[in-house]
């Protein structure tokens, strides 16, 4: 049993909606489903295969940056709501250590490099870059 190019597209539409919704890839699977289902209301107007695959891939790209220009910037907040930490271990000047923040472990660094941080000892979060968050001690920040 053969299916028609509108059922194709049709049905390539709707899994591609349904995934988004099990591996979310911010509306990029959506996007790309509500375009095959558009491309799928537009089969009788375009004869050939190449024609819809073609207004498939604009569709597409047209759509993802629309939503990529209007969807909210979304940043973590997770640094601004708390500041505190306390090491686990020693930082050495220009070296990695750990520390308690949140009730997690994390890989940290001193701000400054020539700086070494004692464990036990309270430190403020300044910045994260990437997973590794950049602090300094509580008696440089209050003097």
């Amino acid at each position: 049993m053969a299916l028609n190019p509108t059922a194709i597209w049709l049905i390539a539409g709707i899994l591609l909606c349904l995934m988004e919704l099990f591996l979310p890839t911010a509306f990029v699977e959506f996007t790309m489903g509500i375009s095959a289902i558009l491309v799928a209301l537009a089969v009788p107007l375009l004869p050939g295969f190449g024609m819809q695959v073609g207004l498939w891939l604009v569709l597409s790209v047209i759509s993802i940056v629309l939503v990529r220009r209007f969807m909210p910037n979304q940043t973590s907040q997770s640094i601004e709501d708390a500041r505190e930490a306390q090491t686990l271990t020693e930082i050495l000047p220009g070296a990695t250590g750990r520390v308690l923040y949140e009730g997690n472990s994390w890989q940290a660094r001193c701000g400054d490099q020539e700086l070494a941080i004692a464990p036990n000892e309270r430190v403020y979060v300044i910045a994260r870059k990437g997973t590794t968050l950049i602090v300094m001690p509580e008696s440089v920040i209050q003097g």
